[in-house]
C-alpha cells in the first residue's frame, strides 16, 4: 500500500497560452507604488504583518515595483496605496483604502473590507492587491484570493487536511485525526473537497466547508484518490486499486455509473481531464519507468506525451501543455533531484521550472500564468509559487509538519 501511495503523488492543472516561450524580463519598466499605513488602533505586530502581506503580493503579482517610502524621496510618480485598518463595533477587522495615481493625483480605488472571522486577515490584504490589479486592468491574479487545501502529515499514520493561503499565513484544520491525504476542490467556488480516508477500506468523502456535512461517495480495496473533477463537477477522476494493480476509473456522479478508463496490468495513476473532457492524460510505467502518457475516454489507444526524462512521477495539463516533475538522480542511498519542466504538445521545446532539490506535485492557477507545487527541504515542506511570465518564483516554508498533496 505504501508503495502505490507514493506513485500516487501526481497532479493536474490548467493553462492558457502559450508560456514556454513568452518569458517577461523587462522589470525595470514596472510602475512604482508606494504603501502607506493610517491604523492608530491596531496591535503593532498585526499592523507589521498585514504590511509585510501586501508588500509579498505586490511582489509576487509582478505588476509593480514596491518602493518603501522615505521623507527625502518625493512621490510624484506612480502609485500610492493607503489603508488603515480598525475593529468595528462587532469585533470584525475592518480596512478602508484609497488607491491613487500619484501623476495625475486622482484617486482610481476607495473601498472599504470586512471579515468576520479576524485569523482570515491574510485574505483580506489579498483582496486589497488583487483589487488594485483589477482597477488597472492588468493580468488576471485571481490565485491570490484561492484558498490552498492541503493534507499534513503530523505524525505516523496521521495526516489532518487543512486550507490556508497560499503564504501559509492562514491556516485552519478541517479534518482531523487518522490519515487523510489527497485533498481535491469539488468546485470553483472552493466550497467543497473531496479527500481519502485510510482509516479501515479506503474511502472518498466529499466534504461542505459551510455546511460542516460530510459524505462517503466510494470505496475501494488497495488504493483510492480523486485526482481530477469535471468542468461541471458531475464527473471525477479516479485512481483504484480493486484488481491490485491501480489503474483510472470515471465515477459519473449522477449515474452512480463506474467506467474503467485504463485497463493496463501495471501502473496507471493521476487521471486528469483535457480537451473538455474528451481525453485523459496520466502516469503510466508501461515503458519500465514512469512516465506520461494520454488517451481518449472509451478507446483502447494511447500515446506517449512526454519524451524527456526517465521517471516523470508527476504531471498537470491542459490544452496542449503540460507541467510535470521529473527525477534527474538515481541516489538509492541519498538524497535525489525532481525538477519541474514545461513542454507542449505542439513542439519540442522544454523549459526548465526549477534548478535544484525535490520540486513535486504542480497544479496551475485557474488563469495558466502560476504554477503552485510543493517544495522539500531537508525535514521541512513548503508552497512553492512559479509566475510563468515573469519568471520568478518563491517559496513559503510549512514550519510543522510535512506536506503530502496540494490544490487551489
Amino acid at each position: 500500500m505504501i508503495r502505490l501511495l507514493l506513485i500516487a503523488l501526481f497532479a493536474v492543472a490548467l493553462f492558457a497560452q502559450d508560456l514556454t516561450l513568452e518569458i517577461v524580463k523587462d522589470v525595470n519598466n514596472l510602475p512604482k507604488i508606494y504603501l502607506q499605513d493610517e491604523s492608530s488602533t491596531i496591535d503593532y505586530k498585526l499592523r507589521k504583518k498585514f504590511e509585510k502581506l501586501l508588500q509579498g503580493d505586490i511582489e509576487v503579482t509582478s505588476h509593480f515595483n514596491y518602493v518603501q517610502q522615505s521623507d527625502d524621496r518625493p512621490m510624484n510618480q506612480g502609485y500610492l496605496l493607503k489603508y488603515s485598518l480598525f475593529y468595528d463595533l462587532y469585533g470584525h477587522l475592518n480596512a478602508k483604502i484609497i488607491f491613487a495615481d500619484l501623476a495625475t493625483k486622482t484617486i482610481l480605488l476607495k473601498k472599504q473590507y470586512k471579515i468576520s472571522d479576524n485569523d482570515r486577515y491574510p485574505f483580506l490584504a489579498h483582496r486589497i492587491i488583487y483589487d488594485i490589479n483589477n482597477q488597472l486592468h492588468l493580468p488576471d491574479v485571481s490565485f491570490l484570493k484561492s484558498f490552498v487545501v492541503f493534507s499534513k502529515y503530523i505524525g505516523p499514520k496521521r495526516a489532518d487536511i487543512v486550507i490556508s493561503d497560499y503564504t501559509l499565513t492562514y491556516q485552519k484544520t478541517v479534518i482531523h485525526g487518522g490519515l487523510n491525504i489527497f485533498p481535491k476542490w469539488a468546485n470553483e467556488s472552493q466550497s467543497k473537497f473531496y479527500y481519502t480516508s485510510m482509516q479501515g477500506k479506503p474511502t472518498l468523502y466529499l466534504v461542505d466547508i459551510y455546511k460542516g456535512t460530510r459524505r462517503a461517495i466510494i470505496q475501494s480495496d488497495g488504493m483510492l484518490v480523486c485526482s481530477d473533477v469535471s468542468d461541471d463537477g458531475k464527473k471525477l477522476l479516479l485512481t483504484m486499486a480493486p484488481y491490485y494493480q491501480p489503474d483510472i476509473y470515471e465515477l459519473n456522479l449522477v449515474t452512480k455509473k463506474l467506467t474503467r478508463v485504463t485497463t493496463y496490468p501495471g501502473i496507471d495513476v493521476n487521471g486528469n481531464y483535457i480537451e473538455n473532457g474528451q481525453r485523459v492524460v496520466f502516469v503510466s510505467d508501461r515503458l519500465g519507468n514512469p512516465t506520461i502518457f494520454a488517451k481518449r475516454i472509451g478507446s483502447k489507444a494511447v500515446e506517449r506525451v512526454v519524451y524527456h526524462g526517465k521517471n516523470n512521477s508527476a504531471c498537470s495539463a491542459f490544452g496542449d501543455y503540460i507541467v510535470y516533475s521529473s527525477r534527474e538522480t538515481d541516489n538509492a542511498f541519498g538524497k535525489n533531484v525532481f525538477n519541474l519542466y514545461l513542454t507542449s504538445t505542439q513542439s519540442d521545446y522544454i523549459r526548465r521550472l526549477t534548478a535544484n532539490g525535490v520540486n513535486i506535485f504542480p497544479r496551475f492557477s485557474k488563469d495558466g500564468e502560476t504554477i503552485l507545487y510543493i517544495k522539500m527541504f531537508g525535514r521541512q515542506s513548503g508552497l512553492g509559487v512559479i509566475r510563468l511570465k515573469y519568471n520568478k518564483a518563491y517559496i513559503f516554508p510549512l514550519h510543522v509538519g510535512k506536506i503530502q498533496s496540494i490544490d487551489w
